[in-house]
């Protein structure tokens, strides 16, 4: 049994870092797109392709948020993915890029297959 960890970043820290912030909220499919990447979800292209379906979107967003989640043993439950996800997803996805950042997985470039 692993102990969970508190993630670093806050829900409403969005202006810790101001340039995820302006990307997530003024071309957030970019964002998720690069956050599903660096979390091993799908690459980015498909991530931020995702996110402009309706109701898939939604699913995607939570996929990428467990991902997230579980790569960095980082508290939390599916339930309360779910709720930050319907109730603020720009935060949820401004969130996700500087926890990913903090770990290394830079939301300029993402983490690229290797061959």
């Amino acid at each position: 049994y692993q102990r969970r960890v508190r993630g670093s970043s806050p829900l409403f820290g969005c202006f810790d870092d101001i340039g995820i912030c302006l990307v997530a909220f003024l071309a957030p499919c970019v964002t998720e797109g690069q956050n599903a990447e660096g979390a091993g979800v799908t690459d980015c292209l498909k991530g931020g392709i995702l996110v402009l379906i309706p109701i898939v979107n939604i699913v995607f967003a939570f996929k990428v948020r467990g991902a997230v989640r579980k790569k960095y043993n980082l508290e939390g439950s599916p339930e309360m993915d779910l709720l930050f996800i319907l109730l603020c997803p720009l935060c949820t996805i401004s969130q996700e890029a500087r926890e990913l950042k903090r770990h290394g997985v830079s939301p300029a470039q993402p983490q690229m297959p290797r061959i």
